[in-house]
């Protein structure tokens, strides 16, 4: 019974991995393409659909690590897709005037390499017990360039949008109300920038551990 189990665990990561991977793949393909056709105004237009739906899906990464799929910490996985989430859907997708913004382009084309090697490695090493060295490597090598130019393009863009949230007033919730509660976006979007400051990194720094513990594990084997 163990047996299968593993097997269908294995299947179903495979087949989440390469599904996902090709989510990714066209987003950087289209991204590229558009760049080189029309320029960084039009990225978001030509990936958002495929964007959405490659980041939504990482929701169910935060599952894996609840119920004991995979061994990646939630307590690490969590803040990152959150993260994520919250510049896709609250600050791209809810403020269309920061679509043509140049940092769409540079945290599109860092999130979209970043996954494509993590989700083939992870997608090779579940169909076949394991992946090659290179891939290995990469994995572990290129968030060294692609992390710090993915936070840069995330701050830039919540920085950018708080002039629009303030604006514009959306998602605030303004007393007096039925609740008797009030919420303000633009202060929470100033909250996410503070949070970014000691917790990127930290997050850093534990990758770090993580390629050194990897690579030398590699190495002995």
């Amino acid at each position: 019974m163990a047996g299968i189990l593993s097997l269908v665990r294995r299947i179903y990561l495979s087949f989440y991995n390469w599904i996902v991977f090709f989510g990714w793949f066209q987003v950087f393909y289209l991204a590229v393409k558009t760049l080189k056709e029309s320029g960084h105004e039009y990225v978001y237009d030509a990936v958002e659909k495929p964007l959405l739906l490659a980041q939504t899906a990482a929701i169910l990464e935060i599952l894996h690590g609840l119920v004991g799929l995979v061994r990646s910490p939630v307590s690490a996985t969590l803040p990152q897709i959150s993260s994520r989430l919250y510049v896709m859907w609250g600050i791209l997708w809810s403020f269309p005037e920061l679509r043509s913004h140049i940092l769409v382009s540079s945290l599109v084309i860092s999130w979209s390499v970043t996954e494509i090697i993590r989700y083939s490695f992870f997608g090779t090493k579940e169909a076949f017990g394991s992946a090659p060295s290179w891939l290995l490597w990469l994995r572990y090598s290129t968030f060294l360039l692609l992390y710090p130019s993915g936070i840069t393009s995330e701050v830039g863009l919540i920085y950018s949008a708080l002039p629009y949230i303030k604006e514009s007033g959306k998602y605030s919730l303004r007393m007096p109300n039925k609740w008797n509660f009030s919420f303000d976006y633009y202060y929470a979007g100033l909250v996410a920038l503070g949070i970014y400051v000691p917790g990127n990194p930290h997050m850093y720094g534990y990758m770090l551990g993580q390629r050194k513990k990897a690579l030398s594990k590699s190495k002995k084997e």
